[in-house]
């Protein structure tokens, strides 16, 4: 009979144990401000502006939602970052998290750019993921004609072909260098065809070992049945499917647009059902561990704490290589740094880019503290606490 790990998310000494006190009040002066949904649209507005004025608010923002969610401007930059985490047994992501410009210039610069993050993780067993969005790689209104059925004219045909292209020596660079690479999820009205470009790379890279990963959002009601039916083709193709499970990212927006263009909503009608397809999902792919590849991308400590009970049930070592749990950079740490004590496979999503380019990324992550129910006080609560036990301690 496996014995149930015994691992607590509660345990805030091994949470917190790479910050120090002024690194705490900082965290605490950030998280209490993201606690007030007036004061972090402000905020945000603030500080566009601000940079659209070109007025000196770098220093400020790298001394606080910068410094916080992000590794640094540049690749050297994040290098003290993942030394901590390293400390800590916790492994890094690279997350280049600037947005393109739109053209087909801009977009060759972010594939360079997502390049070199591959190039720097390889061989280093500290970083054993790139990832990248294809929205980096080119337009999404294109990719939304082409999941419409609609005919492309020729320069459109060439830019998709161009998409396609930086995609595959995204993937191609990870198959060389032994670096597993992530395809992160999009929006559903173009979701299709980010697929498609996922299942072809893995058709090529996924023979032997699990390189390229697609994204699945389990808040949308259709996906754990997407995840079998993939799985199922991969299987037929001879192939493994790398999976990574998050709960989503566009909820609100994917809402707004199927309420505006009156068509069904993807979203799932509550947090339970997202919850319970989520569980669903993490079940599906230990049950088939010989030709799944997962990383639980989740925030949900329920869901990390049934995974840890899965793989001990499925006889698996903790450090398995076939499974990951992730986290961003900046959060959850009780969860990040308890799980690797622990010996599980850990990395964290660690952001960069200059700073005024990272501004969408940070702006949508202060957005989403507040949007996801409790997440910012839970954040809040954990800091105030470990501040309270490290003056106890002290006495």
């Amino acid at each position: 009979m496996p014995v149930k790990p015994n691992i607590s998310f509660e345990n805030l000494e091994v949470a917190f144990a790479s910050k120090s006190d002024a690194e705490l009040r900082k965290m605490h002066l950030i998280f209490g401000t993201m606690n007030n949904n007036t004061l972090v649209s402000l905020g945000v507005k603030l500080a566009n502006l601000a940079f659209k004025l070109r007025l000196p608010i770098k220093g400020i923002m790298k001394k606080t939602m910068f410094g916080h969610f992000c590794g640094g401007e540049t690749i050297a930059d994040c290098q003290p970052t993942l030394d901590t985490l390293a400390k800590y047994h916790i492994r890094t992501i690279l997350d280049y998290s600037v947005e393109g410009e739109g053209n087909e210039e801009s977009f060759d610069a972010t594939k360079r750019e997502i390049l070199r993050t591959i190039e720097r993780s390889a061989g280093d067993g500290n970083m054993p993921f790139g990832v990248f969005k294809v929205t980096g790689l080119g337009d999404f209104e294109l990719m939304t004609k082409i999941q419409e059925g609609k005919k492309l004219d020729k320069k459109e045909q060439e830019a998709f072909e161009n998409i396609k292209s930086r995609v595959d020596e995204l993937c191609k660079k990870g198959f060389t260098s032994k670096t597993k690479v992530l395809v992160d999820a999009e929006e559903s009205w173009f979701q299709d065809v980010i697929d498609q470009m996922a299942y072809f790379a893995m058709e090529k890279y996924n023979r032997e070992n699990c390189i390229v990963y697609n994204t699945y959002q389990m808040y949308r009601h259709d996906m754990l049945d997407r995840l079998k039916d993939a799985h199922k083709t991969a299987l037929e193709k001879g192939y493994l499917l790398g999976a990574k499970l998050v709960r989503g990212a566009y909820m609100e927006k994917e809402r707004k647009r199927a309420l505006e263009m009156s068509y069904p909503s993807p979203i799932q009608p509550n947090k339970a059902a997202s919850d319970r397809d989520y569980d669903a999902a993490l079940r599906y792919c230990l049950e088939n561990k010989d030709s799944i590849h997962l990383v639980c991308g989740s925030h949900n400590e329920q869901s990390n704490k049934l995974l840890t009970e899965l793989i001990s049930l499925h006889g698996l070592q903790p450090a398995d290589e076939r499974i990951y749990f992730a986290q961003l950079y900046g959060m959850s740490d009780n969860i990040s740094f308890n799980l690797a004590k622990a010996g599980y496979n850990v990395a964290k999503y660690v952001p960069y880019g200059p700073v005024e380019k990272v501004m969408p990324y940070l702006g949508r992550r202060a957005e989403e503290n507040t949007s996801v129910s409790g997440q910012s006080s839970r954040e809040f609560d954990l800091i105030k606490r470990e501040i309270a036990r490290r003056k106890t301690a002290k006495s």
